[in-house]
């Protein structure tokens, strides 16, 4: 039995990474999100609670990426623009944890 191995260039495959093998081609890079806040959220005390809060909150328009953790009750948040602090509050309301403040 034999293997056969193909090597394709990113070009041919459509990855995002360069030549070099990197996904961070330099100075050319665009950043997706230009904004990053900080919440509190109380209540959060597992990664079920940190996914539903992140579900809720990445819903929220022009949201790039979303990462709560439950130990520090901290919840950074990448979005396109600043986000209303009101829509968080629903969505992390809905989500069925309290926003404490915005650090």
């Amino acid at each position: 039995m034999t293997a056969e191995t193909t090597t394709a260039t990113p070009e041919a495959t459509g990855s995002c990474c360069s030549p070099g093998g990197s996904c961070h081609g330099g100075a050319e890079d665009v950043s997706l999100g230009a904004y990053t806040a900080v919440y509190e959220v109380r209540g959060m005390t597992c990664g079920h609670c940190e996914g539903a809060v992140s579900s809720e909150i990445a819903e929220l328009p022009g949201v790039v990426s979303v990462a709560a953790v439950a130990a520090t009750g901290e919840v950074t948040v990448v979005s396109e623009a600043p986000l209303d602090e009101s829509a968080v509050r629903a969505a992390i309301d809905e989500a069925g944890y309290e926003l404490v403040s915005q650090a």
